[in-house]
């Protein structure tokens, strides 16, 4: 993992996630791209600016994004560059993914509330449509390391080398240990270091050699609530989920567990698409 795109528009919950990116680029020695979507004003677009002075106002707005850039390098000692861009946001972010072959995409998460229960938000809508990996980072969180990471995964679908590799990687990245946590109807004990039950070790064939790692199911119906247990109960410092993909009609029935838990968890998340 080499470059990290921050996706920001300057708020709050994004300059906490920016924090928390910035310090996590300074210790796996990440170069960092500043993503802005500058989105005009209701009142600059009804004020009926001449083209001078509609491009000075731009232009003063790219100047911003770029001081931010200069003092994020200065304060982290981490290389900044500035991608700024107008249009729609997942097509200007996906266009800057490929232009810098990024790993990964870091915004904020905003806290939780009934409307982004139902119709999510722009975080939830990036871990949808990006088909790209992205870290979530919820408001108020510190990068304080990350020693322990929590796989929360579905053994019987299988799942993808891709995923596999990337959760080895970011393992070996911070030197953390793994728990691979399945939630299924049939319980069974967790597993000694190193070692997983027949089936689970058939998933993963040799993808997680030279990390630590421990396996841990658990009998319920309740996915998300189990998770968010989980992680109270383990320590977790990231969360790793796949977001799995339905079709229209399944996704009236299906919600994204992924999604739910991008909706306003206090533990940063790490969605790895198939």
């Amino acid at each position: 993992m080499r470059t990290i795109i921050i996706a920001s528009d300057f708020t709050n919950i994004a300059d906490d996630a920016t924090a928390y990116a910035m310090e996590a680029a300074k210790v796996i020695n990440a170069q960092v791209v500043l993503f802005h979507l500058h989105v005009m004003s209701v009142h600059v677009a009804n004020a009926r600016l001449s083209p001078a002075s509609l491009q000075a106002s731009l232009d003063q707005n790219r100047e911003m994004v770029e001081r931010k850039a200069k003092q994020l390098e200065d304060q982290f000692g981490v290389s900044v560059s500035v991608e700024w861009r107008m249009g729609d946001f997942y097509s200007e972010l996906r266009d800057v993914i490929d232009l810098h072959d990024a790993d990964l995409v870091v915004m904020g998460m905003a806290q939780k509330s009934i409307e982004q229960d139902l119709m999510g938000n722009t975080t939830t809508a990036a871990i949808n449509k990006l088909k790209f990996p992205v870290l979530a980072i919820p408001k108020g969180a510190k990068f304080n390391g990350i020693k322990k990471i929590m796989f929360a995964c579905d053994i019987d679908r299988g799942i993808h080398a891709f995923v596999l590799k990337r959760v080895r990687t970011v393992a070996m990245l911070f030197d953390a240990e793994v728990e691979i946590f399945h939630v299924t109807e049939k319980l069974e004990k967790i597993a000694e270091k190193g070692q997983l039950p027949d089936h689970v070790a058939k998933s993963f064939g040799d993808s997680l050699a030279g990390i630590r790692y421990l396996y841990k199911n658990v009998s319920s119906n309740a996915v998300v609530q189990e998770i968010e247990n989980e992680i109270n109960r383990s320590g977790a410092d990231l969360l790793v989920m796949v977001p799995y993909r339905y079709g229209f009609w399944g996704s009236l029935v299906h919600k994204s567990k992924t999604r739910a838990m991008a909706s306003g968890i206090s533990t940063p998340l790490l969605s790895i698409p198939i």
